[in-house]
């Protein structure tokens, strides 16, 4: 090959890259296998595994608060006060005999005075006696199945009917537990925003990162006439595939959390201890959608992980412009 060859070759090559065609690499123009790869696999991975933990935990409080809720307005209670004069158990039987003649009222069970007394123990402890301070009797009044009983209309009847009787509908404990799982949300909801925000900055820093460590080749393939979306192309499939794996670990690793609680909340179920906490926190599924969840975050951080470094390449090659 003469000079004159070379020349024109070297003169040619631009304008081939300029019409559209594409160079070729020996080695992938960002390394996969480096230090900052690896670390932002880590972080990536963190990153999805707290943030699946935060959206499963949201799940759970939300399941746990909805059937609590269910439970709590699919009961109420009747209390019957000792005071002087008041025949206490003939009220009592008046109450209970009005709860149960009632539209929607589907089972009444009236507590004794031992029964009523028995419930304060895990507060005063026991082998206390009780018999002289104004322990209130109890009826618990379960609404049927899908009905919707005029509650106002009940204490009505009750005021008539057994005089001294009150109704408690637990509407403090639902607008409590309302609350509680609006706030839960939120904080998740606050939380799941903190994390792609640190992810964004942690894929934002290792793009430049690569960038410096491959900026002389940038830059000859800029110059020579490479298309800044070629450039940035292969930034965008080198994170996101680092994207998909650190989710996939991260996201992996939560979903075996959930899934060996699960297990493990079913071996002590029927215990003393497992019975509380199925009753505060549910049986630690997350079901179906919660799987889900995960699975979507999986793949919404990889995506902001690739578009993130895109938008970094970009706005770096147009600096050198």
């Amino acid at each position: 090959m003469t000079m004159a060859d070379e020349t024109q070759g070297e003169l040619t090559a631009p304008a081939r890259l300029a019409n559209g065609a594409k160079p070729r690499f020996e080695t992938p123009l960002v390394p996969r296998n480096s230090i900052s790869g690896s670390a932002l696999i880590a972080v990536v991975a963190i990153m999805t595994f707290l943030a699946s933990l935060t959206t499963g935990a949201v799940m759970l409080v939300n399941q746990a608060a909805s059937e609590w809720q269910s439970d709590v307005a699919r009961e109420v209670t009747i209390q019957v006060l000792p005071a002087p004069g008041r025949d206490v158990d003939g009220t009592v039987e008046k109450a209970a005999a009005a709860a149960r003649g009632f539209a929607g009222i589907g089972d009444v069970r009236v507590y004794s005075k031992e029964e009523s007394a028995k419930l304060l123990e895990p507060w005063l402890g026991s082998g206390l006696t009780l018999a002289d301070l104004p322990v209130p009797r109890l009826i618990v009044v379960r609404v049927a199945t899908g009905a919707a009983p005029d509650l106002a209309q009940l204490r009505r009847v009750l005021a008539a009917q057994a005089p001294g009787a009150a109704l408690d509908d637990h509407r403090g404990w639902v607008d409590r537990m309302r609350a509680m799982a609006g706030t839960a949300v939120a904080i998740g909801i606050g939380v799941l925003i903190l994390m792609f925000a640190a992810t964004i900055l942690s894929v934002t820093f290792a793009t430049r990162g690569a960038m410096a460590t491959n900026k002389t080749v940038i830059e000859v393939l800029h110059f020579v006439g490479a298309k800044n979306g070629f450039i940035a192309g292969n930034f965008q499939r080198h994170f996101l595939l680092l994207g998909l794996q650190g989710g996939a670990i991260g996201g992996g690793g939560a979903i075996l959390l959930f899934a060996l609680a699960s297990l493990v909340s079913g071996w002590f179920a029927g215990t003393a201890g497992g019975d509380q906490t199925q009753a505060l926190f549910g049986s630690f599924s997350i079901g179906l959608a919660g799987y889900v969840g995960v699975l979507c975050q999986i793949v919404l951080t990889a995506l902001v992980t690739a578009l993130t470094s895109r938008h970094t390449v970009n706005r770096t090659l147009e600096m050198i412009d």
